[in-house]
């Protein structure tokens, strides 16, 4: 789900609950749209574009236009059933060509936030749009390009509708996004969101897990981390739990319905909350004590100027670039802060515990047993 731009809307779904698409797949779409446009005077609608895990989903245009110089085109994003502050919101893309040379370039147009704080996986001063939703509008753009027969020098401007407004109820401020929302999105897919809809399936892959008689299950934060500790333990799709952000509702369960071998894995954002004793750890709902980072990077050696910087720091990602520089593994220490956190709500359940900690591409960091 876009994870920074949650608010739980009033409607409740009365039957299963529908996926959605997140504003980075928005974005593409309308770059799709309004590039196709540009180049052969036609904006395709729908408009269908290949997302990270192959699904091609089309995309109705709400707003177009299309001079000499430029195209835009917009679309309204449709979360679902997921609790968000962009359900409903208009993406909208525009779209013009530059000199050769200048390649493909980000601009952040009226919504969209501008990155002002160190630690977020974008640098500094550029748009809030993210890794993944930017490499989906290049290699769209590129592609688009390349059969026209023209170099991929263009301008790709995005902007949300009252996108500022709307990062007023997200932690955008907090983090140094100002001037609006983040283009997020890491599979284009917004999975929807419901607390007891989730940990209810968690609980029925648990039931499932024991029924096969599996020894290991797998408990993991998202899908990068999941794949890195599933190759690692070398375990079957079935052993693998979607745990999500819901920690204390698969180790809740788990106590009271053992499985031999449980690996927890996750980001080292995630798993600093979890080593702190969160068990929600969703963004809106548990947070990173910078001050007890700090301190376990005092017990590592960090000197007082090194301490400093943890407790200024804007994410736990700028804590770990602060000690991976010093010298410090962190990881290694709140991967087991992170084990002792889930033996203690265990409580002596039957159930060996690993941990692993990863970063945002999967690479173990640290493996606490």
């Amino acid at each position: 789900m876009d994870s920074d731009e949650n608010e739980i809307r009033s409607e409740k779904p009365a039957t299963a609950l529908r996926r959605g698409w997140t504003t980075g797949a928005c974005a593409t779409a309308a770059t799709k749209a309004a590039l196709t446009a540009l180049l052969t005077g036609e904006f395709p609608d729908p408009v269908v574009i290949t997302l990270p895990k192959g699904e091609q989903p089309g995309f109705a245009l709400a707003r177009e236009s299309l001079d000499e110089k430029t195209a835009m085109a917009a679309i309204i994003k449709d979360a679902g059933d997921d609790p968000d502050v962009t359900h409903g919101a208009m993406v909208i893309a525009r779209i013009q060509r530059l000199a050769q040379g200048q390649g493909i370039v980000f601009k952040a147009g009226d919504g969209v936030g501008t990155v002002t704080r160190a630690g977020l996986p974008v640098p500094v001063g550029e748009p809030a749009i993210n890794p993944v939703p930017r490499r989906m509008m290049t290699e769209t753009v590129t592609a688009l390009c390349q059969h026209h027969g023209i170099s991929p020098d263009i301008e790709i401007e995005v902007s949300i509708e009252n996108g500022a407004e709307l990062a007023l109820q997200t932690w955008n401020p907090r983090l140094g996004i100002l001037g609006g929302l983040s283009v997020l999105g890491t599979t284009g897919i917004v999975h929807p969101f419901s607390c007891a809809a989730w940990i209810h399936s968690i609980h029925r892959g648990i039931d499932v897990a024991r029924a096969e008689g599996f020894p290991h299950v797998l408990g993991a934060t998202g899908s990068s981390s999941e794949k890195t500790a599933q190759n690692f333990h070398g375990l079957s799709d079935l052993a693998c739990l979607d745990m999500g952000d819901f920690a204390g509702g698969l180790l809740k369960y788990l106590r009271a319905h053992p499985v031999p071998r449980l690996t927890i894995a996750g980001g080292f954002a995630k798993m600093t909350k979890l080593a702190q004793g969160a068990m929600d750890l969703h963004s809106g709902r548990s947070q990173v004590d910078m001050a007890w980072l700090a301190e376990k990077a005092g017990e590592l050696g960090a000197d007082r100027e090194l301490t400093d910087q943890i407790l200024a720091a804007n994410t736990a990602l700028e804590a770990l670039e602060l000690t991976g520089a010093a010298g410090l593994d962190l990881p290694e220490i709140i991967g087991k802060a992170a084990r002792n956190a889930v033996l203690d709500v265990l409580r002596g359940a039957p159930v060996s515990v690993d941990v692993m900690v990863t970063d945002r591409a999967g690479t173990l960091l640290a493996h606490a047993v």
